[in-house]
């Protein structure tokens, strides 16, 4: 029989999907007074009134999404003991929607069945509009429209935020009334609104800090007890994981995916308990998965400035300047046959890879002959940052200091 056989084994889990992004608990944990303000802004609604419109704000991890999802289904289901309340709710991640013209064509086709869904192309922005009205009118009573990641709108681009807030006022809808919910996880996304999107739009606003380690043991302690089997966790399982997720700018995703990951490594040993050793391996494979991602994520210059840092980190010259850094940049430039950004940009965007834990940022004081000034260096190993760059290295070429950490698959 092969090894690589697919047989069912010793296992841990209960059921493995309450560790997953998608998964909606019962009741929800670690949020008390987040969730009292979104239930006190949604309650309108099932008195068929026109809801609020809402702006969720937060970095990621600290439950944005998991509390709507949660109050959202909340709401549908109590809303059906209503026979003259007709309640609509559609979803879209605006993640790749940039402008307005497309944001109004995914709103469109969430509305939609598959089959009438529309083409990305084809229509004018104004014909958008036209068929979103007649699709909400058509429906009636209340509709709840949730944009998450709407912080990815370009600026500038946000008029469909505008025509959504005032669609009634301006004669656009009668038989519908319209609610919107904004997700960002940008905290300064308001401030770049219009100010005439932000005066009409933002009607309540409710921030969501940072899980401490104490909340996420509450919500770890909430999923396993549905995911895992009885004593299927050791005791100091979820504590690891939640310091490790506190450690994390309090992101209950990261302590998830450990816990995760930890169950699916003990089921990989034939083991029915989960144990530290298990978080602890889960800790490389996680990290490992989040940079990757992280760094796939970044745009083209983003990724000119890591294979700069990469090369000097590979010749064991940093911590370097940024001014160290910009000729290197310069040249990753030109040998992928594009423009260089100016200093203050690479700086910028120096600081933003920091705040993604991709760069260790270190300020530098030498008094008054030296000054003060930053140092930079990578914050991960080296071999896993230049295979996440696999994809920039292959359409450039090995600068020679990496050709020891690259392997050409």
């Amino acid at each position: 029989m092969s090894s690589h056989s697919f047989e069912r084994s010793i296992t841990p889990f209960e059921n493995r999907e309450a560790l997953l992004d998608d998964y909606t608990p019962d009741r929800f944990v670690g949020r008390d007074e987040e969730i009292d303000e979104y239930h006190e802004a949604l309650e309108p609604v099932i008195y068929g009134e026109q809801p609020n419109n809402v702006f969720l704000y937060g970095k990621a991890g600290v439950g944005k999404t998991a509390a709507t999802r949660y109050l959202l289904r909340n709401l549908e289901e109590d809303a059906e003991q209503y026979p003259d309340l007709s309640l609509t709710t559609a979803y879209i991640n605006c993640d790749g929607f940039e402008t307005s013209y497309r944001v109004g064509i995914a709103l469109l086709n969430a509305l939609r069945l598959s089959e009438n869904h529309i083409s990305e192309s084809g229509y004018s922005k104004s014909e958008i509009y036209t068929k979103l009205w007649r699709e909400l009118d058509d429906r009636g009573g209340i509709v709840l429209l949730v944009l998450d990641e709407v912080d990815h709108i370009h600026k500038g681009e946000d008029s469909v935020l505008y025509q959504l807030s005032r669609a009634r006022e301006n004669g656009n809808l009668k038989d519908a009334r319209v609610g919107v919910i904004g997700i960002s996880n940008d905290l300064t996304f308001r401030e770049r609104l219009s100010p005439k999107v932000r005066s009409s739009l933002c009607e309540r606003t409710i921030s969501f800090p940072h899980y401490n380690a104490n909340e996420l043991r509450e919500v770890l302690r909430q999923r396993a007890s549905v995911a895992f089997k009885d004593d299927g966790l050791t005791e100091d399982v979820i504590p690891k994981c939640a310091a490790l997720g506190a450690q994390a700018s309090g992101d209950a995703r990261h302590a998830l995916d450990l816990l995760l990951t930890a169950g699916d490594i003990a089921r990989g040993d034939d083991e029915e308990v989960v144990q530290e050793v298990h978080v602890e391996e889960a800790l490389a494979r996680v990290e490992r998965k989040e940079i990757e991602e992280g760094i796939s994520d970044l745009n083209d210059h983003e990724r000119y400035i890591l294979y700069a840092l990469a090369t000097l980190t590979a010749e064991d010259e940093t911590p370097v300047r940024s001014r160290e850094i910009y000729p290197r940049y310069q040249y990753i430039c030109s040998l992928a046959g594009h423009e260089k950004h100016t200093g203050r940009w690479l700086r910028d965007h120096l600081d933003e890879l920091g705040m993604l834990g991709i760069l260790s940022v270190t300020e530098q004081n030498k008094g008054r002959a030296g000054g003060k000034y930053l140092e930079y260096d990578l914050q991960q190993d080296l071999g896993l940052v230049v295979s996440a760059l696999k994809e920039t290295i292959d359409s450039i070429g090995v600068h020679e200091s990496l050709s020891d950490y690259y392997a050409d698959e």
